[in-house]
């Protein structure tokens, strides 16, 4: 008998049934399996609406009747217990459900029924949950959003986590880098995942932390592009506090700190590909959202400019960028995917429980042996994904994006790829050649609408396994001697003002993807200086057109513009589970 048929046979022998109270109505309640149930009857012992509520979605119970709000009020009686659970809230705007806490409060007949609701409950709970954290890393960013980090994890998050009986580590970032370095060296022992409070600058720490632990102790190298990295252990967990919370949106479906929080207590886990990005053989960062180049590169290098406006910098810059009406000569190498298994212009989405990503495991890692965890096992280091035949394009592009999911946002509900897979192993690369600047609107504007952004005749997709984008030959970056000079000014400038600001800092820094690895000052300063030389200081459109773009990776620009990516299927894991469709009950 094998331990999935063990646990079941368990769960299936948790069988309880009584009368009991919800204020004046008699309510017959029963718990079997993996649901606990309560219908009420009416005085002609009839029964009407039944609530029924999964196992593995119970937070807590207590004995007596218990509120949670600012403070905790606790009411113990001999006849009363509270059970805590998920409830979900739909929103009518197809972005994904809410979750907030459900209570109901129960009075049984006796103490002695009231006593073995309590203990069954909490016996199903433990057997059918094994799964859920009992230990967290806790990272804050103060710095971040509106500052409100601190603020809504003591006031939203601690409160479930106490009451779920989940202990946490906190750790109040006080500098950049700050929790990678800490994932990277400190002891990790006890720890079942480790929680950003903050946006996706936050989120990337977390992300290169983890990934670059995985990989040392596998004895792995990060910087060789061919080679199949190890699949982390320790999973992420996203409280959105930040300005901008992408990656949350994209694989919860709504930006809310109770939500993801119940997400974390229950233990969902949801696989993430991840994007390596390559500079010769050298890692230069990973991303899980977006990688661009031409307009999404020069909205963020333009922005940069105007920090002092806050988040409406970036409509401002685009708006800016948008009358630049630029393009770019590019040469796009990629490896197509299989297009049996799924296509970018399917019309489908990558909701929970998505039968795509489910079916990519076995294809992700074939020799993976299932009764063993995929995640605490050494997997083989030799990949045949890079295997196949690459495809070329050369031209002039408005913008070349790759992105490992729909990068679906409050504003973008469907997002750059509205039928990217979170966890398939591939990535959608989205190529805009030259157009005129009414259809590059469009192509913008349908971002927005329900209309088909790729349904454009200078818009092309592709699902694809990795990457690589070089300049057509002849076409070299800028490089003058005359600026040497103000190069040196402008780092010590640049280093001087990021110290000044720990947000920026933050910002500015996360590219680094382990500690032994990290980019030194002189480097970002060149890059800022390079910016420089290709008109974003005095201004974008009131400079000579530029040969080249800059690369956006998740929210950072990158010091190189000839690069290589590959997606590596299921690296990471979340606590979450997908997007829930509004329309599931």
């Amino acid at each position: 008998m094998n331990e999935t048929t063990k646990v079941a046979m368990e769960i299936d022998s948790v069988r309880v049934e009584s009368s009991l109270w919800i204020g004046n109505k008699r309510y017959r309640a029963f718990l079997s399996g993996w649901y606990f149930s309560w219908t009420e009857i009416d005085k002609r012992n009839r029964e009407k609406k039944t609530i029924s509520v999964p196992v593995s979605e119970v937070i807590g119970v207590k004995e007596g009747r218990v509120e949670i709000q600012t403070q905790k009020k606790v009411e113990d009686t001999d006849l009363d217990f509270t059970l805590f659970y998920v409830k979900r809230n739909s929103r009518g705007n197809g972005h994904g459900l809410s979750w907030s806490l459900g209570r109901t409060q129960f009075c049984c007949p006796s103490r002695g029924v009231r006593d073995q609701w309590i203990t069954q409950l909490r016996t199903a709970l433990k057997t059918h949950s094994p799964s859920r954290p009992h230990r967290l890393l806790v990272f804050i960013n103060p710095f971040g959003g509106k500052k409100r980090g601190k603020q809504i994890f003591h006031s939203l998050v601690a409160p479930l986590f106490e009451l779920a009986g989940i202990s946490s580590h906190v750790v109040v970032t006080e500098r950049a880098n700050q929790a990678r370095d800490y994932i990277l060296k400190k002891d990790l022992t006890g720890f079942d995942g480790v929680i950003c409070v903050g946006g996706d600058g936050m989120f990337s720490e977390l992300l290169h932390g983890v990934i670059g632990r995985t990989q040392q102790e596998a004895g792995v190298s990060e910087h060789d592009p061919t080679i199949k990295l190890q699949p982390c252990d320790l999973h992420i967990g996203i409280i959105p506090a930040g300005s901008t919370d992408c990656v949350c949106f994209a694989t919860v479906g709504i930006n809310d700190p109770v939500t993801s929080t119940l997400h974390i207590i229950i233990g969902d886990s949801q696989p993430l590909d991840v994007c390596s990005v390559h500079y010769q053989n050298t890692l230069v960062r990973y991303s899980v959202s977006m990688v661009g180049y031409g307009f999404y590169g020069d909205v963020l290098a333009e922005s940069e400019r105007h920090r002092w406006m806050g988040p409406l910098r970036y409509d401002y810059s685009g708006c800016m960028v948008y009358l630049c009406n630029r393009s770019y000569p590019g040469l796009v190498q990629y490896l197509p995917a299989d297009s049996h298994i799924s296509s970018p212009r399917d019309k489908t989405r990558c909701l929970s429980g998505c039968r795509v990503c489910s079916e990519s495991k076995e294809r992700l890692f074939p020799h993976f042996d299932s009764s063993s965890s995929l995640y605490s096992a050494n997997v083989s280091q030799y990949s045949s994904e890079l295997e196949g035949e690459w495809v070329t394009i050369e031209g002039r592009f408005k913008c070349v994006s790759l992105t490992c999911m729909s990068s679906s946002c409050p504003r973008s509900p469907k997002g750059l790829s509205p039928s990217a897979h979170l966890a398939d192993g591939t990535a959608d690369l989205i190529i805009v050649r030259e157009t005129n600047p009414l259809g590059f609107l469009t192509y913008l504007h349908r971002h927005t609408n329900k209309q088909d952004q790729f349904d454009l005749p200078f818009v092309e997709v592709h699902r694809v396994k990795a990457v690589r984008f070089s300049l057509p030959p002849g076409e070299e970056e800028e490089e003058e001697e005359e600026y040497e000079e103000e190069d040196d000014r402008e780092i010590q400038t640049s280093a001087e003002r990021e110290l000044e600001d720990p947000e920026k800092v933050r910002s500015s820094n996360i590219a680094g993807h382990s500690q032994q690895h990290l980019a030194g000052w002189k480097e970002k300063g060149s890059e800022t200086s390079r910016l420089k030389r290709q008109g974003f200081v005095c201004g974008s459109c009131c400079t000579k057109p530029r040969s080249v773009s800059v690369w956006n990776c998740d929210g950072e620009i990158l010091p190189h513009t000839e690069i290589s990516c590959r997606v590596h299927g299921q690296l990471v894991r979340l606590f979450a589970r997908g997007i829930e469709d509004s329309a599931m009950p």
